[in-house]
């Protein structure tokens, strides 16, 4: 059994915090028996960065508990590329637990449907960022008739994850490119000197 009180002090004891979808529906039950304002929100949360710190904390001001679905590495393969995500689930959960307004992480599953975990949770308040291309206004509407409402925030920070990820392979490429142009200087020089 889930501990309330520590969820609510804000422990941050992973086995307490991470809770799995199917005890997340008693949970939630338990809180809003403590007249708890619930607050949802979900996403990759890939290399955490600022702007997810600031997002976070903005979620939380609307509620008393914040519940942060994270895509598993699975399903954020199907969502952005077989590339991603850079940290592990495992990592990135461990990450959100230890961030001081998220309250509990659960794991979204490909095999959950991208509207399950909002109408498993019922939330007061449903938060998205405008910058998930995949949430649509027909969601929105759906959400609306299972939430207490729904808010679409702008983004918080000035970087994003795929823009660093851009960056990073930028920095690589050049990099690498450096370095096969002194290996192929070398090597026609070695050529060069054997003539």
């Amino acid at each position: 059994m889930v501990d309330i009180k520590k969820i609510c002090m804000g422990d941050t004891c992973f086995e307490e915090r991470c809770i799995p979808h199917e005890n997340l529906a008693e949970v939630v039950d338990e809180l809003k028996k403590k007249n708890k304002r619930i607050v949802l929100t979900q996403g990759v949360f890939d290399l955490i960065h600022e702007g997810h710190a600031l997002y976070l904390e903005k979620a939380k001001q609307q509620g008393d508990v914040l519940i942060v679905g994270v895509d598993s590495d699975d399903l954020t393969k199907k969502r952005k590329g077989p590339s991603r995500p850079i940290v592990p689930q495992s990592e990135r959960l461990k990450m959100l637990v230890h961030l001081r307004h998220v309250d509990i992480v659960t794991v979204r599953e490909v095999h959950h449907g991208i509207g399950d975990l909002v109408h498993l949770v019922k939330p007061n308040v449903f938060v998205t960022s405008q910058s998930t291309k995949d949430f649509t206004d027909g969601m929105k509407k759906e959400y609306e008739g299972v939430c207490g409402e729904v808010l679409n925030f702008p983004p918080q920070g000035i970087t994003s994850t795929s823009a660093r990820i851009r960056t990073l392979t930028i920095e690589g490429a050049t990099q690498l490119s450096e370095e096969i142009k002194k290996l192929t200087d070398s090597f026609i020089e070695k050529i060069r000197g054997a003539n």
